[in-house]
């Protein structure tokens, strides 16, 4: 009998546990699928429309709808605001600044507000402020604006525009590029983050450097130079042996051999040239314009941070920077451009710069994170460089002494090591729109048909290759300069693409340009310009419902000169 309770008492007592067993996995699963479904679940938002990117196109066009009282979503990648206008590039590339106009132009009229005040000046005082601009003075009172700044002034200014205007943003929201973009009959009809949210719009802009949303949304568009031939130009595709700046080895008195041991092509390449041929001159290629970060330095003590030595440094990637200071080359400040309390904008220069040349290519369809690997080794390649040159003994005395005086600006880019958070993404993808801008119309030779806007820049690109010549030494290619006869207009159909291919998107910054062309438009103030009235016409197709290729184009000019934009010299700020 005993045995039997015992029995009895076991088999309960196991049954009981085997209960609470069972209710612990049952509520276990509920709570892991109430988790999954928390974590899987997609939020949606939606707007009249939809801009992808966190340029100061972006915020410019968002601004622009804003005030037309259409509903518009941000939808940033990035966490800071303004792209390169707020990442460094604070000595504006303004070409003729009375062809800037708009919202564009109201910017760096708050940026002159700024400037106006006392405690803006916190690390000298205004008079002793060179006032050099590119091209213009850096403030000009007259117009009351301001063309020079400081990269936290410039993004402070876009964040009073998003919070003066009510925009809302979304930071840190990347694209899902392969499964994101839900087109039907023509029209995007939302566009889902990598995050899970979705945004559903009537009209979306691509406002982005890059072009993804363009990309994934199946608009055509061209990667590298197109051939001379293919829009009838001169100054695209392979330009070897042409030199119209000084960023070339032609500028030395000395050919600069690029083996390890000289006339020894055995003992190898030095690092950064390339092994390939350049290629035939005017013949189009993959390549694309050096990118590099526009530094913020600072010689004030109180607020200089000394260059750092990064992680995975190799002073032998300088070796060809250490022949060039040998063949006598002494330029290296050139580029060390002024900007207010004792801070420059500084870009590249010379034979061997801040310029990373060849190292790009890959970049315009990269993943996020092949991305994230070509930015890290720019930053590397350039924090690299500028250590070398404030450390390294085979510099020259005179550069060094003067480079220890220098280092990055204690009070910008305060969370990202006082790096900028952007890279200078000089160009990627090109939409092929409706109308492709190209050298011919910037050179006036022949007519741009629907005036957006007007750019005015020098025909500009940077190098895209350092080779080895047919008389074994290094030489780059690419670095255009070719002067205009005037500033030139933008025609709307550069912006939109064709209409089989998607009737509800605006392209303001991969614009539909040739290489060349894109080599002038690419400009700050350009891309602000063309973000409005990229805006303006996203609003005329939302009240008519109609495609932005349909839209009337005298209605759009008329709005736009509302605006403020200038579309012809006619309407010019000044004359």
């Amino acid at each position: 009998m005993n045995i039997q309770r015992q029995i009895i008492f076991i088999f309960k007592a196991n049954l009981n546990e085997m209960k609470l067993l069972l209710t612990t996995f049952l509520l276990t699963a509920i709570l892991l699928t109430s988790c999954k479904s928390i974590n899987n679940s997609t939020e949606n938002y939606t707007g009249d429309v939809i801009i992808y990117g966190g340029t100061s196109a972006a915020v410019i066009a968002a601004v622009e709808v804003a005030q037309t009282g259409k509903s518009v979503i941000m939808v940033s990648p990035d966490k800071h605001l303004g792209g390169l206008t707020s990442g460094g590039l604070g000595f504006t590339d303004t070409g003729r600044k009375e062809v800037i106009g708009g919202l564009a132009r109201d910017f760096y009229h708050r940026i002159y507000n700024h400037y106006q005040t006392n405690d803006a000046w916190k690390w000298m005082e205004k008079d002793e402020y060179g006032n050099t601009g590119q091209g213009t003075p850096a403030i000009d009172g007259d117009m009351r604006t301001m063309w020079i700044f400081e990269p936290h002034v410039a993004e402070q200014v876009f964040e009073n525009y998003i919070e003066e205007f009510g925009i809302t943003v979304f930071r840190d929201e990347w694209l899902d590029r392969k499964n994101g973009v839900d087109k039907s009959n023509g029209k995007i009809k939302s566009i889902t983050t990598l995050s899970g949210k979705t945004y559903e719009g009537k009209i979306f802009l691509d406002a982005t450097y890059e072009g993804d949303l363009m990309a994934a949304a199946g608009v055509s568009y061209h990667v590298g130079r197109e051939g001379n031939d293919k829009y009838d130009e001169n100054w695209n595709g392979v330009q070897t042996g042409v030199f119209q700046h000084g960023h070339n080895f032609s500028v030395l008195d000395t050919p600069i051999d690029p083996y390890w041991v000289s006339d020894d092509p055995s003992s190898g390449l030095l690092p950064r040239i390339s092994n390939n041929p350049p290629g035939k001159k005017g013949e189009g290629d993959h390549r694309i314009q050096a990118y590099c970060f526009r530094t913020c330095m600072t010689n004030h003590p109180e607020n200089r941070i000394p260059f750092p030595k990064p992680e995975g440094y190799d002073s032998t990637q300088y070796e060809l920077l250490v022949r060039i200071f040998d063949a006598g080359w002494r330029e290296w400040f050139q580029k060390f451009d002024a900007i207010p309390n004792r801070k420059t904008d500084t870009n590249n220069h010379g034979p061997f710069s801040s310029d990373n040349i060849g190292m790009n290519y890959d970049y315009p369809e990269a993943s996020y994170g092949r991305r994230k690997e070509i930015i890290k080794e720019h930053e590397t390649y350039q924090k690299g460089l500028l250590w070398f040159v404030a450390n390294d003994p085979r510099v020259p005395e005179e550069i060094q002494t003067e480079m220890q005086k220098w280092g990055l600006a204690k009070d910008e880019f305060t969370d990202n090591g006082n790096w900028p958070h952007q890279i200078y993404v000089r160009e990627a993808r090109r939409m092929i729109g409706e109308f492709v801008m190209t050298e011919n119309e910037l050179m006036k030779r022949t007519p741009t048909p629907r005036s957006i806007g007007m750019g005015s820049y020098t025909i500009d690109s940077h190098n895209v290759q350092r080779y080895v010549t047919e008389d074994g030494h290094v030489q780059n290619e690419g670095d255009i300069g070719v002067g205009l006869p005037g500033p030139y207009e933008i025609a709307y159909g550069s912006i939109v693409p064709q209409k089989e291919e998607c009737r509800n998107l605006l392209v303001p910054v991969c614009a539909s340009a040739s290489h060349i062309a894109f080599g002038s438009i690419r400009m700050e103030p350009v891309f602000m310009i063309l973000g409005q009235s990229a805006a303006a016409a996203a609003s005329i197709a939302i009240d008519e419902n109609i495609a932005l290729q349909d839209v009337d184009y005298e209605k759009l000019k008329s709005l736009l000169l509302e605006k403020g934009q200038v579309l012809t010299m006619e309407d010019a700020v000044g004359e």
